[in-house]
């Protein structure tokens, strides 16, 4: 007997059609001899449509605790629906919110972004354990908690899929399956390139990726509770089938990796380029890497300006690449000159909050600015920021940036 976790997304529960397809799909695995556990969401754009009302109705005035409250009718609404629908097909099914004692995710007191309480989460999750062990189908609110004095919170966006693997993980579940409006997870958006192909699976660190760079897929927050012992995937609600294919996750939440700051143990060059109208010229960049990778020299980065490009190199590689370079350089019709720049440090500050946190860059340079060390160069992306300070301080702005972390 196997305890499934499955997570409806608000497509999916979009119409009455849908519930009743999904919880027929859901009764289908308890017949099996199956323990399913439902974590859904609200139907497709009520929470939008919500939030619209009251910022019609009331504007400015809207507390976060209203907002919160206002927000989960969505919640409460569907697992109701799902629930009923259940126990319409023969099946005895309990629908849980936070109202109910049996209620699992604490959180904290912040209304609409709140931070779970793991640990009290644990605890509770044996409410939901007793009923799967009776023969009941729990249909849980995703996306709610409750705060410490019994108020609604909410977890932000993707909440749900918080919601369906944090529970999988408390319940020690054998498999956690989010149905959703697509077959998986796809080499890229079909609704851009025709050719895109779905993947049989995917890492959870690459799914993170995705998903912090814009993907819609999953939520990446949600991964931070992928346990490495239960197996996951995504499926598409049309085949009304929990057994689907659909994309396997693999492997676990290296949580720790994805928060850290590196200091490249060796010295790093800069070598600068430049030249007139250097942006309007096609393959520029490609030619300058190129000519590095034929020699097998590796670039830790490359920033570029109207009329400059600066290439960074291991300074052990950097005579070498000094030299390689020249030659790309009087061969070419818009360069003239370049010089090697003086050793610098390589400092990577990597954290997936970077893109959800305003003011990030400033948290980070301020502290190098108040002690005096310069940044010759600094790149981000939405989850890493990548200085290079001279070498000499190296080591102290990697101690701060450490702090900043902390």
């Amino acid at each position: 007997m196997d305890l499934i976790v499955a997570k409806f997304g608000g497509t999916s529960v979009g119409n009455g059609s849908r519930i009743k397809k999904a919880a027929q799909s859901v009764v289908n695995e308890y017949m099996k001899g199956n323990q399913v556990v439902v974590v859904v969401s609200a139907v497709n754009k009520t929470t939008d449509d919500l939030i619209g009302l009251s910022n019609e109705a009331i504007g400015d005035s809207l507390t976060d605790k209203q907002k919160a409250e206002i927000m989960a009718m969505g919640e409460l609404t569907s697992a109701r629906l799902f629930s009923a629908t259940i126990e319409s097909l023969g099946v005895k099914s309990e629908f849980i919110d936070p109202f109910n004692d049996l209620w699992p995710i604490m959180t904290d007191s912040n209304s609409l972004e709140a931070k779970i309480d793991f640990n009290s989460t644990d605890k509770n999750i044996e409410g939901i354990k007793n009923l799967t062990n009776q023969g009941i189908i729990p249909v849980i609110c995703g996306f709610l908690g409750k705060g410490p004095s019994g108020e609604i919170t909410t977890l932000g966006r993707g909440g749900s899929d918080v919601s369906a693997f944090l529970i999988g993980h408390c319940l020690d579940a054998n498999e956690v399956i989010i149905v959703t409006d697509v077959d998986g997870v796809m080499s890229t958006d079909p609704n851009k390139i025709e050719e895109a192909e779905l993947l049989e699976e995917i890492s959870v660190e690459e799914l993170r990726d995705l998903a912090t760079h814009g993907a819609q897929v999953l939520h990446p927050h949600a991964l931070k509770y992928k346990d490495p012992l239960i197996s996951a995937k995504i499926i598409n609600f049309d085949k009304g089938d929990l057994t689907a294919k659909g994309t396997r996750i693999v492997g676990p939440f290296e949580g720790e990796l994805l928060k850290c700051v590196t200091l490249h143990k060796n010295p790093i060059s800069l070598i600068a380029i430049v030249g007139e109208a250097m942006l309007k010229k096609v393959g520029l960049v490609a030619g300058l890497a190129n000519e590095l990778a034929e020699n097998g020299i590796n670039i830790f980065g490359i920033s570029a300006g109207q009329n400059s490009i600066t290439t960074f190199v291991e300074k052990a590689d950097s005579n070498n690449a000094y030299h390689l370079l020249h030659h790309f350089v009087i061969e070419s019709d818009v360069l003239s000159s370049l010089s090697l720049g003086r050793d610098t440090a390589m400092i990577t500050f990597v954290s997936p909050d970077i893109i959800e946190t305003p003011g990030i860059i400033s948290d980070i340079t301020e502290p190098l600015r108040k002690n005096n060390i310069n940044i010759l160069e600094i790149s981000s992306s939405q989850t890493a920021v990548v200085l290079f300070v001279d070498w000499e301080d190296g080591e102290k702005a990697h101690k701060l940036l450490n702090e900043v972390l902390e």
